[in-house]
């Protein structure tokens, strides 16, 4: 057991991340602090019922018999109360949403006199009553006004964003996520945009709930700073907020 004694009083803390209570106990640690478990978090991640964080952390010197305070991985995620995102801008419901840990769907644009108001929330085609209980990372649809008259939107430039950045800039345009395609693998954690249709750059304009196809290629196979470089430089930067590897929520 890698715990390491001076002068036979104090004792080094080890790093007991990833390692469940009983596993703990099963190795003897038991005999050397007392654990208290203060706190459980869901990670779809890691492995429930183990260690994420500690207090004292791994590596403190401390006295045999002390108490160590744990957070582990919950059995099921955590519970939140659906927000009421009627009559709030897109902007508003969209910032309202990822602050209560859900996720945003599909946006569905309807007749309505007041442009990117939200007219109904909904999961999957129901709606979805204020104050219902949900689990965090649940998916909600968002009906949005059209507004009085047509308005058109630029395509946003995406090429080298991940899954993520992708996602919430086309909801912040007024747009939707259309196919996505993994060139490379589903591995999400490396993938970054290689194509896009409509293309990147086009200057045909879109219209508001207008899906985006996404292809992503791994950035451990392509270079997306050289590849960059084969977009116009004085078009792709003639806005530095555009400028992919400075996404900022101040972007959108």
């Amino acid at each position: 057991m890698d715990i390491f004694t001076k002068h036979g009083e104090l004792y080094i803390v080890p790093d007991f991340d990833g390692q469940t209570l009983k596993q703990l106990t099963d190795r003897g640690y038991s005999d050397y602090f007392i654990f208290e478990i203060i706190d459980s978090v869901y990670f779809k991640s890691k492995q429930k019922g183990t260690v994420v964080l500690q207090n004292p952390l791994s590596g403190s010197k401390v006295k045999q018999g002390r108490h160590v305070y744990l957070t582990i991985v919950a059995q099921t995620p955590e519970k939140v109360l659906m927000p009421n995102l009627k009559n709030l801008s897109l902007r508003q419901a969209l910032v309202t949403l990822e602050s209560n840990e859900l996720l945003v769907g599909e946006l569905e644009y309807v007749q309505y006199f007041a442009r990117n108001a939200v007219v109904d929330q909904l999961i999957g085609d129901e709606p979805i009553e204020t104050d219902t209980e949900l689990l965090k990372g649940t998916v909600i649809n968002l009906v949005v006004g059209k507004g009085e008259f047509a308005v058109m939107i630029p395509m946003p430039f995406l090429i080298a964003l991940s899954q993520s950045e992708v996602r919430k800039k086309l909801h912040y345009n007024s747009l939707n996520v259309g196919r996505e395609y993994f060139l490379d693998d589903d591995d999400i954690a490396h993938a970054r945009v290689y194509k896009t249709d409509p293309k990147a750059l086009t200057e045909d304009m879109l219209i508001l709930g207008q899906p985006v196809n996404i292809w992503y290629r791994s950035d451990e196979l392509i270079d997306f700073q050289e590849y960059l470089k084969e977009f116009e430089p004085d078009t792709l930067y003639a806005n530095p907020d555009d400028m992919p590897n400075k996404l900022t929520k101040d972007e959108f």
